[in-house]
C-alpha cells in the first residue's frame, strides 16, 4: 500500500519537472527568426519554481518528538 503512494508521487513530481523546462532553442529560431534574440524560457507554458509556487503534494511522514 504505501509502495504505491511513493510511486504516485514521484510520478506528479516528475510530471511537474518535465513541465517547468526550457523551450528546445530550435524552436525560438523557427518562431521568430534569427534575427530575435529572445529568451526559451519566455515561449515556454508553465513556468513553475520550486520556491514561488508548490504543488500541494503531501510531504512524507516525520516521527513525532518524544516530550517527556
Amino acid at each position: 500500500m504505501h509502495e504505491k503512494r511513493k510511486y504516485q508521487k514521484k510520478i506528479k513530481l516528475s510530471k511537474q519537472g518535465r513541465r517547468t523546462k526550457w523551450a528546445p532553442v530550435w524552436t525560438v529560431l523557427k518562431k521568430f527568426g534569427t534575427g530575435k534574440r529572445i529568451h526559451p524560457s519566455a515561449i515556454t507554458k508553465i513556468r513553475r519554481h520550486w520556491k514561488r509556487t508548490k504543488l500541494k503534494i503531501k510531504p512524507r511522514r516525520v516521527k513525532k518528538q518524544h516530550l517527556g
